[in-house]
């Protein structure tokens, strides 16, 4: 029994040794609603830095935000990082996103601290990105196509199953879309136009994203996506112009936001701070994602500077203003700061995203036609 007694001591004195876990290690769950590179770069740079393990579920804002409602009773995720602001900003209308004020405001262009204020502070914003086309200059040049420059070339005939672009049911970037034509055209006549342009879609795709990879490839002739996406292929060798359409376009500011009811509220909030910094926001840059961040501070790494310098080009020059809101032409951050998804059409914020198949659709849905 002595003997018995020693060791017990022995064993419980080396456990009062022990060096204890670094604090805040622990798991972190992420819903990522941008590329997967800049969700999986993201992911592995906050867990070196602090110990803490990140799982990362990529979807699109629409399906994210589905997600999160459905989990509402018991939340399975800590942090939804990325996708356009609109989503973000319905979750926080309805709280199910935890209020939470970052020491790191103060750091933000005024467009991603007025993300935080008009949201109570239960989302922010984190970079911006206007949106336009995509097209491939090699099948433009054999199918002997006008590339486009606005947005009225795009229901001509010649382009008859040429377009791509993403459901609005499953993706920010296809909402942003729809909201854009309303604030420039008006309810009416713009899903007039999205009936037009329904017969040249060859395909809706539940990634924003996915129809500029399918220009890149040659699967299709043009897209409707951010500038930023197109730059992204551009940059990676593919022949892929970007252009601001003519007569005006949208914006989004891509947010980031605490689930209500995280498991891992610390760790929620390390990382929702973490990802305000200069440091956390030069990671898209590196992983070829040129949306324009939030932070004052960051500045493209080595290698990058030409697909900044490109993006912002676009999205800061030659972005016209629609509807009397500023759009990221030099004006991102004055006057009116909702989202322009949230501004431009009360039925489509208030409408139900599940009776969307399509354009057509859309416009059945909203009861204009």
């Amino acid at each position: 029994m002595k003997a018995h007694n020693g060791v017990a001591s022995l064993v419980f004195g080396l456990l009062l040794i022990l060096p204890a876990p670094a604090v805040g290690q622990g798991p972190l769950t992420v819903y990522c609603s941008v590329q997967a590179e800049w969700c999986q770069a993201m992911a592995n740079e906050f867990q070196r830095q602090t110990g803490i393990k990140v799982a990362v579920t990529q979807k699109g804002s629409g399906e994210t935000l589905a997600q999160i409602k459905a989990e509402a009773a018991n939340p399975k995720g800590d942090v939804w990082w990325g996708g356009t602001g609109d989503p973000h900003l319905q979750a926080a209308e309805e709280q199910l996103t935890e209020v939470h004020r970052s020491p790191n405001l103060d750091q933000l262009h005024d467009w991603g601290r007025k993300q935080a204020e008009q949201s109570g502070y239960r989302t922010v914003g984190i970079y911006a990105g206007a949106l336009g086309f995509g097209y491939n200059t090699e099948l433009f040049g054999r199918k002997k196509l006008a590339p486009p420059a606005c947005w009225a070339d795009l229901v001509k005939a010649e382009y008859r199953g040429e377009v791509q672009v993403a459901n609005p049911n499953s993706s920010g970037t296809a909402y942003t879309a729809v909201a854009t034509v309303v604030q420039i055209m008006g309810e009416e006549r713009a899903f007039e136009y999205l009936k037009q342009l329904h017969r040249n879609v060859n395909q809706y795709t539940r990634s924003g994203t996915a129809p500029i990879k399918a220009v890149a490839r040659g699967e299709t002739a043009v897209s409707i996506s951010f500038m930023h996406d197109g730059i992204t292929e551009a940059m990676a060798g593919f022949p892929v112009k970007v252009v601001a359409p003519c007569e005006g376009t949208g914006y989004e500011i891509g947010s980031m936001s605490i689930i209500r009811g995280a498991r891992n509220l610390a760790n929620a909030k390390r990382w929702a701070d973490w990802a305000l910094t200069a440091a956390a926001q030069r990671i898209g840059a590196e992983a070829k994602q040129y949306q324009v961040p939030s932070n004052h501070g960051p500045a493209a790494p080595t290698g990058a500077e030409a697909g900044r310098d490109e993006a912002d080009r676009l999205q800061l020059r030659q972005v016209r203003r629609i509807g009397g809101a500023p759009s990221p032409a030099g004006a991102l951050g004055e006057g009116r700061q909702q989202s322009p998804e949230v501004a431009a059409c009360p039925r489509l914020a208030a409408s139900s995203p599940a009776c969307w198949r399509d354009w057509s659709a859309t416009a059945s849905c909203l009861g204009t036609r």
